[in-house]
Order: structure tokens, then C-alpha cells, then sequence
């Protein structure tokens, strides 16, 4: 394991990080670039995130990579992001036993290209085979938190017409089991750069007791001083819960 910079060494370190990974079109807009621009950069900033996450102990980082709304934007920016994963699922399903990692997907993959679709069932195969102790990170793709519960919904219901279940015994934990986050922690920090202070139909249902964290750095900008900063901000807050 990396040696762990001192803005957090020592520090209560959360065990689920979650990023709304924004401002790439804006950063590149800045610049005089193309959009896409922007995407490529915010690409490589995600494996060094990523990296760091995990040499500082985090067991868990979900990022939103691509919303249910992203597809309202240009057909070039689209064909953009959805080549990036495509090409960064192929590297990851090479890297993820060396590097200690485990891949998981939330959101609904039937809506991808079906080539990404079948890339990203691959790599939930690859991923599964690994040990179960190796950093887990959670790519939300074509996922809107909305969108994810009605999904759970709609499968507890079809359990209940099917006879396995019964509609009375639906509690929060029961619930939980139907999402695309089933058997994972909530997050206790979620991070949005990019200056905005919304969830953008992220976690939804994940985020209720989530402690936030924004910076005006636009993503492809941010740093491993930025997670530091962020880690240390959720460190020094009372999470209480609803009690006193």
C-alpha cells in the first residue's frame, strides 16, 4: 500500500466513497477544446482517483460515470464517452487482478450499445472470480437514482405476483436487497467537484445519511489533495443520525 499522505493519516477514514464526476465539458469549454476533450482528460483523472482510493484503504468508490439524462446530449459527445468505456473496461479487465481490483456496475446496461452491454457483463465475470477483500469500485453507468428504484420496485413486485415474496414484509433492509448497491455499505462520503451543490439523481436512496463534500475544481483538475481535503472535512464532522 502507497504511503498515505498526512492529511489523512490517522484521520476516521470512510469505507465508501462516492464521486459525481463533473465538469469535464466545462473544463474543456475553458480551454477553447471541444467537449469531448474534456471527457478524455476526465478519463485519466478517474484511473488516478481510483488508484489513490485504493492505496489509502478506501474498500469502496462509486462514481457516476454516465446518467439516464446524459443521453440528451450531443450524438458526437455520447459516441465519445461510450468509446472511452469501452476502451477502459478492455484495460481494466487486463489490470484488475494485478492491481487488486474489483469491478461492479450500477444502472441499467440493457439501454448501452449492445457490444458495451456484453464488454460490461465480461468484466462482472472477470471481477467476480477475485478475492472479495480487493478495492470494489462501483461504475454508474446509464444509472439514475430514480431510475434504479423504480427498477427494485418493479422486480419486488414481480416477486410478489410470482408468490416468493408478499408485500407486507417489505422494510428498508429487505428493499435495499433489490438495488443495484445490494450487500454494499451506503456511502458515507460523497464528493461533487465542479461547483454545483445537487445530487443530480445520484444514490438516491443510498445518500440519507451521507456527509457531502463540494469543490469548484472541475474533475479533470482534481487531485489526490482534493480526496485528502475531502477526508479530512468528513472526519471532522458529528454524524449523529437523527439522534443527539
Amino acid at each position: 500500500m502507497a504511503e498515505e499522505s498526512h492529511a489523512v493519516a490517522g484521520a476516521a477514514m470512510p469505507r465508501h466513497i462516492a464521486i459525481i464526476m463533473d465538469g469535464n465539458g466545462r473544463w474543456a469549454t475553458k480551454r477553447g477544446l471541444p467537449r469531448t476533450a474534456g471527457h478524455k482528460v476526465g478519463a485519466e483523472t478517474f484511473r488516478k482517483i481510483a488508484y489513490y482510493c485504493k492505496d489509502i484503504g478506501i474498500q469502496y468508490l462509486t462514481v457516476y460515470a454516465f446518467s439516464t439524462e446524459n443521453w440528451k446530449r450531443s450524438a458526437e459527445e455520447v459516441n465519445v464517452i461510450m468509446l472511452l468505456l469501452n476502451r477502459y473496461l478492455h484495460e481494466l479487465m487486463e489490470l484488475m487482478a494485478r492491481d487488486h481490483f474489483r469491478i461492479r456496475f450500477f444502472g441499467d446496461l440493457t439501454g448501452l450499445p449492445p457490444k458495451l452491454e456484453q464488454l460490461a457483463h465480461q468484466t462482472d465475470d472477470v471481477s467476480s472470480a477475485l478475492p472479495k477483500d480487493y478495492c470494489l469500485v462501483n461504475l454508474c453507468i446509464n444509472y439514475g437514482g430514480r431510475d434504479e428504484i423504480l427498477r427494485a420496485a418493479r422486480k419486488y413486485a414481480a416477486d410478489c405476483a410470482a408468490g416468493t415474496r408478499k408485500p407486507g414484509e417489505l422494510d428498508e433492509s429487505l428493499f435495499s436487497s433489490y438495488l443495484d448497491s445490494a450487500g454494499l455499505p451506503d456511502p458515507e462520503l460523497i464528493i461533487r467537484p465542479g461547483g454545483e451543490f445537487r445530487l443530480s439523481n445520484f444514490l438516491l436512496w443510498q445518500c440519507a445519511y451521507s456527509e457531502f463534500y463540494a469543490t469548484d475544481t472541475l474533475w479533470p483538475d482534481f487531485t489526490t489533495d482534493e480526496i485528502d481535503k475531502a477526508i479530512a472535512a468528513y472526519a471532522r464532522r458529528n454524524r449523529r443520525f437523527g439522534g443527539v
